[in-house]
């Protein structure tokens, strides 16, 4: 049997007549970048992170770019990020000329250690503090960073957050007094990739920024133009940042079924749980979910044998990956931040031995139970 960790063929045999009519309206209309479909989906994405504003930009990566830029980030600044993410989140800081300050993550979720920020913005220098001008949480994985200590951290330090949800779309945030708040809803800036892997995906590239103040929402929309307001006339250097209204009227139409989609990849972590208990396997560890709502971008557990296990599979026909291998404080473009090997252990630990196993939402039963029959026979071997 193989079970590839993504297919995205079963998702569209699903859509397809629904793609096919709003993409015959696209090109009926000649209207392609900007326009009236991206107006539509930016309300819907609006109504759905329960933000009063949302911005189509072309890609999750220049979310975060046009993000820094507007929340006015720029050259010898310091940005505090985690080193276990996608490129993009350090890549876009250093990109407009600043300097990321990475710290280590929490070694249930993975994302940031809020009391690891806590300590790395004490121990900074005074030239340092002032030159610190922003947080850039990441919901790894589809789960929600601990978004109330970051945030009580941002104000007493007086410093913009921008929430990297680019695996986190629909996600839950639960806070100590109850209250639910949806991924890119709490911090300045909600940044989220459309890249066709993800949960919502796009036929190609495509991002969204989130916001709920009314001048960063204007702000946003003149800098992914180029800067112009009104048009060839330029207070500001924006970028070519904008969202085209293909992508954006193929991420209507699956946007309507997102939330069928979450429940199911929910369901299949559910019955990934029940099959590893039942094999009373104790080689792996599972995703562990804190207060709120995952919504498993990735399905990833933590193995002490991640490599021979990962191979293994693969001769069963397993699709895997690790995210991430590498973590970027030891990547060979920050050299020199002067990071070295064991500066971020928890981030070192979980770069060795995390693996990601399919969790689509077309995933048959027959299919998870392979996938965890697989797993223990690895281990049995062993």
């Amino acid at each position: 049997m193989k079970v590839p960790l993504l297919d995205l063929t079963r998702q569209y045999e699903i859509i397809r007549d629904e793609i096919r009519a709003t993409a015959e309206a696209v090109f009926a209309s000649q209207q392609f970048i900007l326009g009236p479909k991206v107006e539509e989906l930016e309300r819907d994405i609006a109504e759905y992170c329960q933000c009063p504003f949302a911005v189509g930009v072309s890609s999750g990566t220049d979310a975060l770019l046009i993000s820094l830029m507007s929340a006015g980030v720029g050259p010898e600044d310091i940005v505090v990020t985690t080193p276990f993410t996608f490129f993009a989140t350090a890549g876009s800081i250093t990109r407009i000329g600043a300097r990321p300050l990475f710290v280590d993550i929490d070694p249930i979720t993975y994302n940031l250690d809020p009391d690891a920020l806590e300590q790395t913005i004490a121990l900074l220098d005074a030239p340092r503090k002032k030159r610190l001008k922003a947080i850039i949480p990441v919901h790894l994985y589809g789960q929600c960073a601990e978004m109330e200590p970051i945030l009580r951290l941002a104000r007493e330090n007086n410093l913009i957050v921008i929430e990297d949800a680019a695996q986190a779309i629909g996600s839950e945030y639960q806070w100590d007094d109850g209250r639910i708040s949806r991924a890119g809803s709490m911090g300045d800036y909600g940044c989220f990739s459309f890249f066709p892997s993800k949960n919502l995906g796009a036929f190609g590239d495509g991002g969204v920024v989130t916001a709920c103040d009314k001048e960063i929402f204007d702000r946003l929309k003149i800098l992914r133009v180029h800067g112009s307001e009104p048009k060839y006339y330029h207070h500001v250097i924006g970028g070519n940042f904008r969202l085209d209204a293909l992508q954006a009227a193929v991420l209507t139409v699956k946007l309507k079924h997102l939330e069928e989609w979450t429940g199911k990849r929910i369901s299949n972590a559910g019955r990934y749980r029940k099959l590893f208990e039942e094999k009373r396997l104790r080689h792996l560890s599972l995703p562990l979910e804190k207060a709120g709502r995952h919504v498993y971008n990735q399905f990833v557990v933590k193995a002490e044998k991640r490599d021979e296990l990962r191979a293994f599979l693969s001769q069963k026909g397993i699709g895997t990956e690790v995210y991430y291998p590498v973590p970027l404080h030891l990547q060979q473009c920050y050299r020199n931040l002067g990071y070295k090997p064991g500066d971020f252990p928890v981030c070192e630990d979980a770069a060795k031995k995390t693996l990601a196993l399919p969790i689509f939402p077309e995933l048959t039963e027959t299919e998870l139970a392979y996938v965890v029959d697989s797993i223990s026979e690895f281990f049995l071997k062993k």
